[in-house]
């Protein structure tokens, strides 16, 4: 199978991966045929990308990260936890949220270590009623990969998970019209989304069994090393490294996934974006780092070689994601596999996922 931009889709074209909701309920089964009428809802659902069969790529798998079983149960937990705040619930309830959202790092911990492939959170398409559960969960995971490659012992993953989960928790005290407007904030909106990294802060620092240093990821995660970040504007030496972790994995999340104002960037794009600001706004050895953990350009892409010659994404080399196993088709009888660890010299130049031929 192979990742193909929902815009693209033509009826009769066949769901390569089935397309859940965040609650885990099958929306669109793999072998389902399309037609106008489920492309359309794909729109509607603001599904950017999705992967379909072909007769070049039938043996293409792709992996999510972590199991199905744990991803319902995070989400599940993060909802709770967010909702108990909300609704100003006792001391006891935070306190329980506090245990289990350390039951959940743990979960997530153990499944990042047992997957040996670099993450690729394409590799599966959901949609969503609330985009910031679903984003929390996929910061978590980012950040704990890039812990991971950074060598951090296991009780600052724990931490460090626990920051990540929690670094949005802040927005609940904006109102969902804000939150949730699928145009361009005026002044005075943007205002009022930048104080959920202080709210954040005030709702962790004291809650039991949440480490401080977790209230200062919800308090940091959008400081930038010029100074040039909220809430408090400061600089490279100040801002604690889970907050330069938590940066690059919050900036990543945000332009790669799917939103109503826009189009979800591919994982290359996304990392562009990261490049640009490294020295001014994210610190260069957490971004080469975080480059090392992510599947660049990720299996069942169809991508554009300096030769000219097209092919598609097959497998993954580990801290080697940028140089992937690809599977050339076009004007190739029979279809080959080249290992660009291997191939030096040939180089991806463009990603394609407009040719459903």
């Amino acid at each position: 199978m192979r990742v193909i931009a929902t815009k693209s889709l033509e009826p009769g074209t066949i769901l390569g991966k089935t397309i859940f909701n965040e609650n885990g309920q099958v929306l669109l089964s793999r072998g389902v045929a399309f037609t106008s009428r489920v492309i359309e809802r794909l729109d509607k659902y603001d599904i950017t990308y999705v992967y379909i069969e072909d007769g070049h790529t039938e043996d293409i798998e792709t992996q999510y990260p972590i199991s199905e079983k744990v991803r319902m149960k995070a989400i599940k937990s993060i909802k709770d936890s967010f909702s108990s705040v909300n609704e100003q619930s006792n001391h006891f309830v935070f306190e329980k949220s506090g245990r289990e959202m350390r039951g959940i790092v743990r979960s997530l911990m153990n499944e990042l270590r047992d997957h040996n492939e670099v993450i690729s959170l394409l590799s599966d398409v959901f949609t969503y009623d609330d985009y910031i559960f679903t984003h929390s969960l996929n910061v978590t995971m980012y950040a704990l990969a890039l812990g991971k490659e950074l060598q951090l012992p296991a009780q600052k993953m724990e931490e460090l998970g626990l920051g990540a989960i929690l670094h949005d928790i802040g927005k609940i005290t904006v109102p969902k019209e804000v939150l949730l407007k699928p145009e361009k904030l005026n002044e005075e909106e943007f205002e009022i989304i930048k104080n959920h990294s202080e709210a954040g802060f005030e709702i962790l620092r004291n809650a039991p069994n949440i480490p401080l240093v977790a209230a200062h990821c919800a308090y940091q995660h959008h400081e930038r090393l010029n100074g040039s970040g909220y809430p408090r504007g400061i600089e490279e030496n100040e801002i604690h490294l889970f907050g330069k972790i938590l940066a690059v994995a919050d900036v990543f999340d945000a332009v790669t996934s799917n939103r109503v104002y826009r189009d979800a960037m591919l994982p290359h794009e996304g990392l562009e974006v990261l490049y640009s600001g490294v020295g001014t706004l994210f610190d260069r050895k957490m971004v080469e780092a975080f480059r090392r953990c992510i599947a660049v350009y990720p299996s069942g892409l169809t991508v554009g070689l300096d030769d000219g010659r097209k092919g598609v994404v097959v497998r993954q080399h580990p801290h080697l994601c940028d140089r992937p196993i690809i599977r050339v088709w076009e004007n190739a009888e029979p279809a080959y596999d080249m290992d660009l660890s291997k191939e030096l010299n040939i180089v991806i130049t463009n990603c394609d996922t407009t040719s459903l031929s």
